[in-house]
């Protein structure tokens, strides 16, 4: 084995569960919010008609006035410092898919001597550089000026490291002319258009008690762990976050026996206290374990509102990316890690709520008499056909490309899993019969006198659908693992919201000559007999569905660059428009940077797949050739027969020439996309049919090598040593 390897290994023998740096040393409820300046500390360090106004603000959008402004200040400059804060950042999301943030101190000179401020000013706004940061053509380079705005619906809260704290505060960020630049001010923006949307659908459909709705969400998050000492010997998972390399291991994921498994220890210590510090900046996470691949993971929160939701996973996964470096680990976001086994998601967990606590997608006692629910199914039902291939663009990118479709993910076919009973209420309706579903809750029997009998739920889940229907919630289990979920959670509600609207203006045309309860009738059943197709119980990961979907004029957008090209169709644009979410200049810019991203993940990959098989591969591979040619002289010169030796050199020295051919196909097809980079669009598609075409082929030749190579030549980490040793 490799001398660096050797090293790495007998470092990780060595290694055992890391401590937390803080232990908890509280109750869980008190620790909850520790480094949060949420309602408990509001109400303590603010009069209380701050407090009111300011909580009001939170709750229901509210213009903040700049008096109480200096208030809200001052008082997290208080309970910061006692904190140990010397500095605040406003902290945002640019759309580069992660976060941001500048820091400035509380110092100020005064007379000579320092003091520590903070104003209500610099709360509501900061000035970061707004040049470098991704526009898709909305600002140019020498224009810089950008602005972050404070989103009191988010609470700031405190990121502690070892030499003191920081008081982080989540803003949204726009540019001098008023453009978003982040992925928070349109998410802000599509949460009001569905308040708007609902709340007046509420009231045709009699319900006077609810003046605001809100979206909740709750993203499941997965992610692997690897040894950093392995990692680092990997420059292929330092540079683009995925293996280019890689011979299939003796054991993967064949025995099924990680799912769920005992998490091993220096891993639980890890979790551990991830949770912790995740608990302490009142993240709600609830559930950890074993995922199904070798050194994978997920953890999932409980539901919240989903702008907090978003917030709250963009601080998991700095928090998960973090404390593992500090476990000896590299936390590995990336959607496809290793070929082979199983990638990673983000199960999206959307629904509605209202302020009077009640789940609009919670279909309760009776789902087949419940209006309310089955109108809004219906909306989600239409929203879900017409925008399909809008839908499809929040998930279109390189990394997730591995992913979809892959017997492990939802298709890149967008479809509706409702289950058994519910698709039963749908049929009745459509078919006027008037029956809901006949399906009763039962019990499942366990055959084993000491084990309880246990609650048979009314329908199974499907795993293999992109948007199920999960109990009272919509599950779009497509968002891949090192997504920002602003962007797929403002099209959902954008696209919801469209269809809310839809509803009450049908309703209100229908209600004059059928009644009331005659136009929702209609406008429902319409809906489903039009919207019928988008719904699919079986398996998505068929052939037959393939096929199916097509037959029903489904979209299949299969690679990222083909869905991308959606967001500028004139229907998604005067989606958008239409509910004030963005402009066409905006959905333009997102349509470019997606594009220019794409190119840009595909280009790295490139070049590192080039100077890894010039620079590391094939200078092992030529070294082992070197010594079974040697071998095989002096075993000639000695009169033994060496026939098979021969032909092992001979396929070994074959493969050897095919990979020199293909280090120059790849350098000549990246050549080409670099100098015919013309629009956006053509570029990603110039590197999607050249580039990836060449790099897989480059990895198949040198997978094969790996198995041929002395092991004590190949000098990167095998999949059997990434995976396994922990």
């Amino acid at each position: 084995m490799s001398a660096a390897r050797t090293a790495a290994i007998q470092l990780i023998a060595r290694k055992s569960p890391v401590a937390a740096a803080a232990p908890a040393g509280k109750p869980l409820p008190e620790l909850f919010g520790a480094n949060v300046f949420g309602l408990d500390q509001m109400r303590n360090r603010l009069s209380e008609s701050a407090y009111r106004a300011l909580r009001s603000c939170m709750e229901h959008g509210q213009e903040l006035d700049p008096a109480l402004a200096d208030q809200v200040a001052n008082a997290m400059k208080e309970w910061a410092v006692e904190r140990g804060a010397t500095h605040f950042t406003h902290w945002f999301q640019p759309m580069t898919g992660a976060t941001a943030e500048k820091h400035d101190s509380f110092a100020n000179l005064e007379g000579g001597k320092l003091l520590l401020e903070f104003s209500g000013k610099a709360l509501i706004k900061g000035e970061p550089d707004a040049s470098s940061f991704p526009s898709g053509g909305l600002r140019a380079t020498f224009e810089a000026r950008g602005y972050t705005a404070w989103d009191p619906t988010s609470p700031a809260f405190l990121r502690e490291t070892t030499n003191g704290s920081t008081l982080c505060i989540p803003t949204a960020f726009c540019s001098w002319t008023g453009e978003a630049l982040d992925e928070k001010t349109p998410l802000l923006r599509s949460g009001e258009a569905l308040n708007r949307a609902a709340v007046r659908l509420l009231r045709l459909l009699g319900d006077q008690r609810v003046h605001h709705v809100h979206t909740t969400l709750g993203c499941e998050q997965e992610y692997f762990l690897i040894d950093r000492d392995l990692y680092l010997l990997r420059p292929d998972l330092v540079a683009t976050g995925r293996t280019l390399f890689g011979a299939k291991p003796p054991k993967g994921q064949e025995l099924e026996d990680h799912y769920f498994g005992s998490i091993a220890p220096r891993v639980l210590a890890f979790m551990q206290e991830v949770e912790l510090e995740l608990w302490k900046l009142g993240v709600p996470v609830k559930t950890r374990h074993n995922e199904v691949a070798p050194s994978q993971y997920e953890l999932a929160p409980i539901f919240e509102r989903a702008t907090i939701a978003v917030d709250h996973n963009m601080l998991c996964m700095e928090v998960l990316k973090h404390i593992a470096q500090r476990h000896g680990f590299q936390c590995l976001l990336h959607e496809k890690p290793y070929a082979g086994i199983n990638g990673s998601g983000k199960h999206n967990n959307w629904s509605m709520a209202t302020d009077t606590g009640d789940n609009l997608l919670d279909p309760g006692k009776s789902p087949a008499e419940n209006m309310r629910f089955v109108v809004m199914l219906a909306a989600v039902m239409r929203a879900v056909d017409l925008h399909a291939d809008l839908l499809r663009t929040t998930i279109a990118h390189a990394g997730n490309d591995h992913r979809l479709g892959a017997n492990e993910a939802p298709p890149a076919i967008l479809s509706i899993y409702l289950g058994e009973q519910l698709s039963d209420v749908v049929e009745g309706l459509i078919a006027g019969t008037g029956k809901g579903s006949q399906r009763k809750k039962e019990t499942m029997r366990l055959g084993v006198s000491a084990l309880p009998t246990l609650p048979r739920d009314a329908t199974d889940r499907n795993r293999t659908s992109p948007f199920a229907f999960t109990g009272n919630k919509f599950e779009f289990r497509a968002v891949g693992a090192s997504q920002a979920c602003g962007k797929p959670n403002t099209v959902l509600n954008t696209m919801v919201a469209d269809s809310l609207t839809y509803i009450a203006d049908e309703i209100e045309r229908l209600a004059g000559g059928k009644g009331l309860e005659g136009a929702i009738n209609e406008v429902v059943v319409d809906l489903f007999k039009k919207h019928q197709r988008i719904l699919f119980n079986g398996n998505g990961y068929s052939a037959e569905w393939h096929q199916e979907a097509a037959r029903r004029g489904l979209p299949n957008f299969r690679s990222a660059v083909d869905a991308i090209g959606n967001l500028g169709n004139k229907k998604n644009v005067e989606l958008f428009e239409r509910f004030a979410v963005l402009s066409a200049k905006e959905v333009e810019s997102r349509m470019n940077i997606q594009f220019e991203a794409y190119s840009k993940a595909i280009a790295i990959e490139g070049q590192s797949a080039l100077s890894i098989a010039r620079t590391m591969l094939l200078p092992a591979a030529q070294r082992t050739q070197g010594a079974v040619a040697q071998s095989l002289a002096a075993a000639k010169a000695c009169g033994v027969p060496v026939v098979a030796q021969e032909k092992r050199l001979r396929d070994l020295s074959s493969r050897i020439e095919l990979f020199v051919g293909a280090i120059d196909d790849l350098a000549a097809q990246f050549e080409h996309a670099e100098h015919h980079a013309g629009a956006p669009a053509d570029h990603a598609k110039t590197y999607r049919d050249k580039v990836v075409p060449a790099v897989v082929k480059l990895r198949e030749i040198a997978d094969g090598l790996e198995t041929m190579v002395d092991d004590a030549e190949w000098p990167l980490p095998k999949y059997r040593e990434i995976l396994f040793l922990q």
